[in-house]
């Protein structure tokens, strides 16, 4: 799914660690442009979260949506990946934990009216450390990113994603998983519930690519990827 960037702006960079979509920084501000399926619904549903998520949650200031590019404020912070391959899992997984908490227990309300449904919670799409910048030091988070997969769905979702993210790119480190769900705080769900998540986002994405460049790398990629996860154990 990653795509290159071709920038115009000498000032503006790519930042390390995008994929769908290109993004750019100049330190001051960052500049998204949405690429693939559903851009558009994508750019969209991000910039009118990010703009109801202001106080509520860590996320990124708004500056605003021209010409089809989101605008935010540059949010200082190190990618939670990073951290992990610098030996800070556990703390990482914490602080996701912490945060994951917070999001599943903001007002569904904020994805738009009617968006109440019982049982259901405010779900990110995509989380994980790979899109939390946290204070090395501290590691509080300082910023969540890339909401433009969020949904009304099940804690599951969020959840087992999550886990994913560390059994596909960060096996070794695994066991900090504990720490992930005693910081999350609410019941976890029994392995057979989250391997079947991980493989129907596994599928979503698969979908996704074959949407984006039929029977490209990337749909092979993703089969690929729910062939690995469908032999994993708890």
């Amino acid at each position: 799914m990653q795509r290159g960037a071709v920038i115009d702006d000498l000032w503006m960079r790519p930042l390390k660690h995008g994929y769908t979509n290109r993004t750019v920084g100049d330190g001051s501000v960052v500049e998204k442009t949405y690429e693939g399926p559903d851009a558009g619904l994508r750019r969209a549903r991000e910039h009118t979260l990010l703009t109801r998520l202001q106080g509520k949650l860590p996320v990124p200031p708004v500056h605003g949506l021209d010409n089809g590019i989101l605008t935010l404020g540059f949010v200082t912070g190190t990618p939670g990946q990073d951290l992990i391959d610098a030996g800070r899992a556990a703390q990482v997984l914490e602080a996701c934990g912490t945060l994951l908490r917070r999001i599943h227990e903001t007002a569904p309300s904020v994805l738009g009216a009617g968006a109440q449904d019982a049982g259901q919670v405010l779900v990110h799409g995509d989380f994980g450390p790979n899109n939390m910048l946290l204070d090395p030091v501290t590691f509080q988070v300082a910023a969540v990113v890339d909401w433009e997969f969020a949904h009304l769905g099940d804690a599951v979702e969020d959840l087992a994603w999550c886990e994913w993210i560390v059994r596909m790119h960060h096996a070794e480190h695994r066991q900090a998983l504990d720490r992930f769900f005693h910081a999350y705080g609410g019941p976890v769900p029994a392995w057979p519930v989250r391997q079947a998540a991980m493989l129907a986002r596994c599928a979503e994405l698969e979908l996704f690519c074959h949407r984006w460049e039929s029977n490209g790398p990337g749909v092979r990629q993703w089969q690929e990827r729910a062939a690995t996860t469908a032999g994993w154990q708890e």
